[in-house]
């Protein structure tokens, strides 16, 4: 068997990852939500938004919601691209500047 050279396969191994974690001040509601979604679509990265085993696109308000997320509980913000580290700040931010 052959091993692949293809160049998109190396670049998409190679893109920068970051990630945190966030305790949320308040419940994760439709106001911070927005504020997210929005935010997101800021960067070019791939962004994701994770709480109790459950993945979401941060994009989509009405996904951002469905997680569930309630005051005290661990959000983790994970990005992968080229703007990933200001990608996964800005949205840490919004998230713990919750009310």
């Amino acid at each position: 068997m052959s091993t692949s050279s293809d160049p998109a396969i190396a670049t998409a191994a190679t893109a920068p990852t970051h990630e945190t974690a966030v305790v949320l001040p308040a419940n994760l509601h439709a106001r911070p939500a927005g504020q997210l979604a929005r935010a997101a679509a800021d960067f070019t990265s791939a962004i994701q938004l994770e709480y109790a085993d459950r993945t979401v696109n941060p994009t989509g308000v009405l996904a951002v919601m469905g997680l569930g997320a309630t005051a005290g509980s661990t959000v983790t913000v994970r990005a992968e691209g080229d703007d990933a580290e200001q990608a996964v700040t800005a949205l840490a931010q919004i998230l713990a500047a919750a009310e």
